[in-house]
């Protein structure tokens, strides 16, 4: 099962957000997170972020396991430029570009474990039904 997380806008240029992202390519999501925090970078806090998002998706809406998740690919693409300036000598104007990335991480987790899951509560949900016919059963004996 393939998972999207997705930020766009964000303040940083995409040449420094590629950097970063590339480090943790193909790791795993939990592990990346640790990697993350470590490193001493701005785009660090925005891949913290949208990694967080996509395992908050992954868990909650597909429930996938958190520890099977693996990061398969990262796309960091050009977002808008904002065009500011700086005023010069004799009236002229030198043109400041501030650029901004949008940032797709796509994360693969097995859907083996979500099966697995979905077995594990039934059977407890059986196992819990068994019981409470069992205490019935004998408050019946008891009462005759």
């Amino acid at each position: 099962m393939e998972v999207i997380a997705k930020s766009d806008f964000l303040r940083i240029s995409p040449r420094k957000l590629n950097l970063v992202s590339q480090t943790i390519k193909g790791l795993k999501a939990t592990y990346a997170l640790e990697v993350l925090k470590s490193l001493n970078k701005k785009a660090a806090n925005f891949l913290i972020l949208t990694l967080k998002q996509g395992i908050g998706n992954a868990v909650n809406n597909f429930s996938l396991d958190k520890e099977s998740l693996v990061i398969k690919k990262i796309e960091v693409g050009r977002g808008t430029i904002l065009k500011r300036g700086q005023p010069v000598a004799r009236g002229q104007w030198h043109p400041i570009l501030k650029r901004t990335s949008n940032l797709k991480i796509f994360l693969e987790g097995d859907e083996r474990n979500k099966i697995q899951k979905s077995k594990i509560q039934i059977s407890k949900k059986t196992k819990e039904r068994k019981k409470l016919e069992n205490k019935q059963i004998k408050g019946e004996e008891n009462g005759k």
